[in-house]
This record gives structure tokens, sequence and C-alpha cells, in this order.
């Protein structure tokens, strides 16, 4: 049975990282061949979710140095399944859809599947600033890169492992999300596929910095088009 790897990363996440865990349909997984390794990446919590995550089933593992894109540097290394899966430990993604997207994977022979959260996204779970920003980083790539990405910034996706060693991922922090994406659909042209989602209310607190994470991503952009 091959294994899968699913990793979480987590800042302050008590409020959502049990329910993210119980909603990982193991089972299901397991049923198409795949044993589940749950993966979730402390990063720098001062709360329970460590706690709460070791006694809802899940490895945790402590990256102190905080950072999103260090904290999934950390889950990806320590990841033993042949294709891993990234969601937020706050209930904003279809855990129940990973099954079908392993699926879709598989039988398309992708290396790599992006979600697209404004597909199905209803009124008032994003904010008017962040879809704002959002626009414009996906419009900065499409004109930048000539990709047809629409959501530059989701955080699910669902890849074979063996891909991450030719990935030149520079970023330790939110820019990390486009980064990797561009790596393997721009720079890579590996096998890729952007599938809608439903993209749901936050539970817990908000970590995203607004204007400053933005801006942020904004100059990674142009940074990475002239020295990759």
């Amino acid at each position: 049975m091959a294994k899968i790897s699913i990793v979480i990363p987590a800042l302050n996440e008590e409020l959502g990282i049990v329910r993210t865990i119980q909603a990982i349909p193991v089972q299901e997984l397991e049923n198409i061949g795949h044993r589940v390794q749950v993966i979730v990446i402390d990063n720098g919590s001062n709360d329970r979710t460590s706690e709460l995550a070791r006694s809802a089933g899940a490895e945790v593992i402590l990256e102190p140095i905080r950072g999103y894109g260090k904290a999934y540097k950390k889950g990806f290394s320590i990841a033993k399944g042949d294709i891993i899966v990234t969601v937020d430990a706050d209930l904003t993604y279809p855990i129940e859809d990973i099954p079908k997207l392993v699926i879709l994977l598989e039988q398309e022979k992708l290396d790599f599947i992006t979600t697209n959260r404004f597909a199905y996204m209803k009124d008032g779970v994003m904010s008017q600033r962040n879809r704002f920003g959002n626009n414009v980083l996906n419009l900065t790539t499409r004109l930048l890169f000539n990709i047809s990405l629409k959501d530059t910034q989701s955080g699910m996706w669902i890849f074979r492992k063996s891909i991450l060693d030719s990935l030149l991922l520079r970023s330790n922090g939110m820019p990390f999300s486009e980064e990797l994406k561009l790596e393997i659909c721009y720079y890579n042209r590996y096998c890729w596929k952007e599938v809608p989602i439903e993209y749901r209310v936050r539970v817990g607190e908000i970590k995203l910095r607004g204007w400053r994470d933005g801006l942020e991503n904004l100059f990674y952009l142009v940074r990475k088009r002239i020295i990759r």
C-alpha cells in the first residue's frame, strides 16, 4: 500500500486543529490504496496546538522559527508519503475532497494539483481587501509568467513528493505558496491542474498581515521573474 502525507502548518490553532485532523478521510484514503501520515508543523505556538494535535493522532513536529515557508519546508523534509497533501489548520479547505483529488492526480498522471478558492466562494468568507490583493497578485502572475492560475495564493495542494528535489524554493515566508506554484508550473513545466474548491469561513484568529503580506508577495513575484 502506498503512503500519503498530509502536512498541516499551525500557529496558535487550538480552536481548529482537532476538527481539521478529524476531518481527514483516513478510511476512504486507505480504501483507494493509501496509508495516511498526518503531520502538524507547530510553527511556534504558545497555546495548546501541539498537545491537541497529538491527542487527535497527528505526528507533531516543532519548527520554532516562524514562517509559512519555513514550516512547510520542515514538513516536506520529514514527509514519508509518495504523495503530499497540504491544508491549513483552520477548516477553510474542503478536507473531505482529498480522496477525489488524489484519484484525479493518479488517473490523469499529474504531478501537481493546486486549488482555486474563488470558484465557489460565498460572500463574507474573504474580506474585500484580501480579495483585491489576491486579484492583484493573480493578474501580476499572469502578466509576468504567462500561466493561467486563477488563485496563486491557495494553500491546498496535492503533489508527488518526487518533484521536490527539482524545485528552487527560497522563501521562508508567505511568498512560499506562489513560489511553489511558479517552480512547478513555469520553471519546471510539470504536468499540473488547477481545481475549483469550496473555501470556508476560518475558525480561529486570522494571522494574515493584510497589506504587509500582500506587498511582500507582490515584490517577491517581480524578484522571482528577474532573479530565479
